[in-house]
């Protein structure tokens, strides 16, 4: 055990006795996986053997992080007792062992800030609102040479990163998987699941104590139209149409993400939507490389109105540095969010998505939403602001500023009236 203040329930020792190397719990909500997976980082910790081990708490935001489990890592690891060894970081949320280990809080939307590291366990709380990149591109190769272990920890929310973990766990027999329901643990009384039930919606109730991922994702904005989407069979393979121009529509961040999506107007009125694109903390530069090496013929680059403002820095707005890489853009119109969000229904149904290649900007509008004030009952009239919003953004931006071109208009450019990094060599843009 990590320390004398962790005694685990039944149900606790029963899933640290099965757990492997990788393992995910798919847990209705009070069921004590906090409390857990921040005992198993403090146990391993203590009992290693390693002088430079290293464990990291990653929840979807840093001040999640700091708020639910850097009180609870303190106390499990005995602050303000006599034999307590630890020493706490307060500014790095950082705990230091006397034998050299360390854990450490982190924030998961920022995934390009947790590379270049080394861990050897690593715990993921509440999957459902990471992106999944944070896992396969960041986190998995830090535990490669280490043969370290991860734990996954969350309760639904949709079909995104903690289904697709959950899904492939249960195919690979190296994996620890296991879903907990609050109607069959019994740990939370029959008659508060009863009076829970009456409060909240089905859907609400399914998701936060039956563990449904299918339920419906509260203040969705999108979350029908992608449905209705699915069942309409335009989330599929959507090939790329070599005679027609492909038009990008982007978020434009350096320290957050940008997003680029990739979409085709096909005749009758429908788009394709072939591509998709999303990194953190690059130039225009590597965007520009980024179009280059997808080798589309392009036609319109979309971008903010927010582009033409100067960085302080060097004193040029980023449409200035575009241009002088060559690529010009259309601005969208600086409307109201929610008119830009009702654009969006506009056309979602007449879009069909390449399922492969644009899934983790589906997964995002999926579950692009408003926040809910518990204080007022009442939902914001913004969306959160989380992993969600820069896909979201981006297609706003593409529903608000993209149009078709003019009739008799040539369908796509020549090779003498393009190149791949969206040079225009002959129509006046921004």
């Amino acid at each position: 055990m990590s320390s004398d203040l962790y005694v685990p329930r039944d149900h606790q020792a029963r899933i640290e006795a099965g757990l492997a190397r990788f393992s995910v719990l798919v847990c209705h909500r009070r069921f004590g996986k906090t409390v857990l997976s921040v005992n198993r980082l403090i146990s391993r910790a203590r009992r290693t053997r390693r002088s430079d081990w290293r464990g990291a708490y990653i929840a979807p935001l840093y001040r999640q992080a700091k708020t639910v489990v850097w009180d609870e890592l303190k106390r499990y690891c005995g602050l303000g007792r006599d034999d307590c060894t630890v020493k706490f970081n307060e500014t790095e949320l950082r705990a230091d062992f006397e034998n050299g280990a360390r854990i450490r809080l982190f924030g998961a939307n920022n995934p390009d800030s947790l590379r270049g590291m080394y861990l050897d366990g690593v715990v993921f709380d509440e999957v459902a609102q990471m992106p999944l990149r944070v896992w396969t591109e960041v986190i998995r190769p830090a535990l490669s040479d280490r043969r370290g272990w991860a734990l996954f920890i969350g309760t639904p929310r949709g079909k995104n990163a903690l289904w697709e973990i959950w899904e492939k766990a249960q195919a690979d027999p190296d994996w620890f998987a296991a879903m907990y329901r609050a109607s069959e643990t019994g740990i939370i009384p029959q008659e508060e699941l009863a009076a829970s039930g009456r409060e909240m919606s089905p859907e609400e109730y399914e998701q936060e104590f039956e563990c449904s991922f299918t339920a419906a994702i509260r203040g969705a904005y999108f979350g029908q139209l992608l449905a209705d989407a699915d069942r309409e069979g335009r989330i599929t393979g959507v090939p790329h149409d070599p005679s027609m121009p492909v038009h990008t529509a982007r978020d434009l961040g350096m320290s957050d993400s940008t997003a680029i999506w990739f979409v085709q107007a096909r005749p009758g009125g429908t788009f394709a939507v072939i591509d998709y694109y999303e990194a953190s903390g690059e130039g225009l530069d590597h965007y520009a490389k980024v179009l280059d090496r997808k080798g589309y013929k392009y036609g319109t680059h979309v971008a903010p109105h927010d582009i033409r403002v100067r960085e302080l820095g060097t004193g040029k707005s980023r449409m200035e540095v575009a241009r002088s890489l060559g690529i010009r853009f259309d601005i969208a119109a600086n409307i109201p969010i929610q008119d830009g969000i009702n654009a969006v229904r506009t056309i979602l149904p007449r879009c069909w998505f390449d399922r492969e290649r644009c899934a983790p900007g589906i997964e995002a509008l999926r579950h692009y939403r408003r926040s809910f004030n518990d204080r007022t009952a009442n939902f914001s009239t913004r969306p959160v602001h989380d992993w969600t919003s820069h896909a979201a953004d981006g297609f706003r931006y593409f529903a608000v500023g993209f149009r078709p071109p003019a009739p008799g208009a040539r369908a796509a450019r020549t090779a003498n009236d393009f190149d791949p990094f969206g040079r225009d060599h002959g129509r006046q843009r921004a």
